[in-house]
């Protein structure tokens, strides 16, 4: 497992259908070394720390496997490292082998499996379609969330390396299909719920959803 891009972006006012929006998420590819520090990659801000950014979202990778499910998805869209507003664009590093919890040397730094990305209208904004929130939860493709456990230099080509693993952990592919998919994962939303690994806002959502389906 390595990182195939570093990604930074600044915020920047964009049109939003009637109106102008504040995001960060346009992100492209720097050179390295960069610091991978408590709360972002040096270089990188968020917009709105209400639902961006912090601890538990400090860096973002995305799998370059990805890209090419993408491009079949969206044939006319060219795509880069750092479209879904990664700071990591990764190979090797896959949702279905990383389980909240496990904890991962990359470059440097230290790194915690904190919880999948869970989109809002901004990637829509990113791609120039306002089906992009429903195409990437449906798709199960999330890339995954980080707590930065020991700050430290990151480079392109530096290596991923799991130190740590969950004992029956949950992965961050099981998170998106019973997030997606509720009403088919009833047993292992309730799993989610019971092991509370989640951080409070999304462990939320699950509870209200198992309460609206009255499971």
């Amino acid at each position: 497992m390595k990182i195939l891009s570093l990604n930074v972006g600044l915020p920047q006012r964009v049109p939003f259908h009637d109106r102008e929006v504040t995001t960060s998420i346009f992100k492209s590819p720097v050179p390295g070394p960069l610091m991978l520090r408590r709360l972002n990659l040096d270089g990188d801000f968020q917009s709105d720390l209400q639902v961006h950014g912090g601890k538990n979202k400090a860096v973002y990778a995305y799998p370059s496997e990805h890209y090419d499910y993408w491009r079949d998805q969206l044939p006319d869209y060219e795509f880069t490292p750092g479209n879904f507003g990664e700071n990591l664009t990764t190979e090797g590093l896959l949702e279905k082998d990383s389980c909240i919890g496990d904890v991962y040397r990359i470059g440097g730094a230290t790194v915690r499996v904190t919880q999948p990305r869970m989109p809002c209208y901004k990637l829509g904004i990113r791609f120039g379609r306002d089906d992009m929130v429903k195409r990437f939860l449906a798709s199960g493709r999330s890339g995954i969330y980080f707590y930065v456990v020991e700050e430290g230099l990151v480079n392109t080509g530096d290596t991923i390396e799991k130190i740590s693993a969950v004992p029956n952990g949950i992965s961050i592919w099981d998170v998106n299909q019973a997030y997606a998919h509720t009403s088919e994962n009833v047993e292992l939303a309730r799993r989610i719920v019971e092991a509370q690994i989640l951080p409070r806002g999304l462990h939320d959502d699950f509870v209200e959803t198992l309460a609206a389906l009255g499971r």
